[in-house]
This record gives structure tokens, sequence and C-alpha cells, in this order.
């Protein structure tokens, strides 16, 4: 299953719920969202400073991460990046595939 890491920052309204719920009541409902999509967590690792929590995952597909990034964004309370996770293996596919490029101004 392709993997994500997902970089989220929550709103006051989503820091107030974090303050509620506690990181295991956080744990427990991204868990919920990634299996509702046929996901898994890996890990979630909370922060301070630009971001405050981590999330690495599996998803089924690019549409699975997608709909769980469009449903935790239009709840309001957190703001989220989703970066595409490749593995070694796929780098050293792309390294070897032929690209023409020419970079601006050659």
């Amino acid at each position: 299953m392709p993997k994500f890491m997902i970089a989220a920052s929550y709103t006051a309204e989503g820091t107030k719920g974090l303050l509620k719920d506690g990181g295991s009541g956080r744990r427990t409902a991204v868990e919920k969202v990634a299996k509702s999509v046929g996901g898994k967590i890996e890990s979630i690792y909370f922060a301070f400073g630009e971001d405050d929590v981590f999330v690495i995952g599996d998803f089924p597909d690019n549409a699975s991460a997608a709909a769980v990034s469009l449903a935790v964004g239009a709840s309001g309370a957190v703001r989220a990046r989703t970066v595409p996770l490749l593995t070694i293996e796929e780098i050293d596919i792309a390294s070897k595939k032929s690209v023409d490029y020419r970079k601006p101004g050659a």
C-alpha cells in the first residue's frame, strides 16, 4: 500500500478538542478515519512549532488519502498537508527513467 505522511496543525477549535480528548483520543480518531478508507496508521507523533502532529500511514491509493484529507480539512479544526512517501526502490526506478527536460534559459 502507498505510504503517506500527514503534517497537521490545529486551529483554535481543534486545539480545544485536543485538550478535551487528549492524545489518546485523537490517536483513536485518526486510526478510525484511516480504517474507514481501508488504510492503516503506522505512527503518530505530536510536536510543537509550525506543525502539531505528524502521521505516517498506509492508504490503498491516492484517492483514499485525498478523501481523508478532504474530510479533515472540511472540519475546520485542522490544517493538513498530505505528502506521498516513496521507497528507496521506487527512487531507484525513477532514477533510471529517461526524462526529456530543458532547464530554464538553456
